[in-house]
């Protein structure tokens, strides 16, 4: 099993390895604009983004590696309690069979969006993640790092849901 790291704000590899594996798999930016400095790209990513941002390793049972700000305020953990976390078990448990279809379409794929799933807070509460896109993590000499998603959205979940 590979080691866990914890990338963050100043980690300015792993910030372009998210940034350039969005562009080439997705075929579309990110983040808005262009940042002539790495490190703030990293850091805008990292406190900043108004959206979620996740990323886990590739493990069998793949632990999460990054959260942004705002996926850790969503889901109520910290960073490190996040990189112990695998990350299907961010998903509710009666969610987990839509999430597995959602990884297996981004693993044959490269990419998949549009996906909107339930998902569960530290403290056990539900809400929901929508505008989700998932993608391989792919270095410069092609090789798979992990998988990402961001999600532009998000909403409780109320009622039955």
């Amino acid at each position: 099993m590979p080691e866990t790291d914890v990338h963050g704000a100043r980690d300015t590899r792993f910030a372009a390895l998210l940034l350039d594996s969005h562009q080439r798999l997705v075929g579309s930016p990110l983040c808005p604009g262009t940042w002539a400095d790495e490190a703030e790209a990293a850091r805008w990513l990292y406190e900043e983004a108004p959206f979620g941002l996740l990323a886990h390793d590739t493990a069998d049972d793949p632990l999460f590696v990054y959260a942004n700000r705002t996926a850790q305020r969503c889901f109520g953990y910290t960073p490190e309690e996040f990189a112990a976390l695998p990350s299907r078990l961010s998903a509710a448990p009666d969610a987990q069979e839509d999430r597995d279809a959602f990884v297996a379409a981004v693993n044959r794929q490269g990419f998949a969006d549009g996906y909107r799933g339930r998902r569960v807070r530290k403290d056990g509460s539900l809400f929901w993640i929508e505008d989700v896109c998932m993608w391989d993590l792919v270095d410069e000499s092609g090789r798979k790092q992990g998988q990402a998603a961001v999600f532009r959205s998000w909403s409780e979940i109320t009622g039955q849901g």
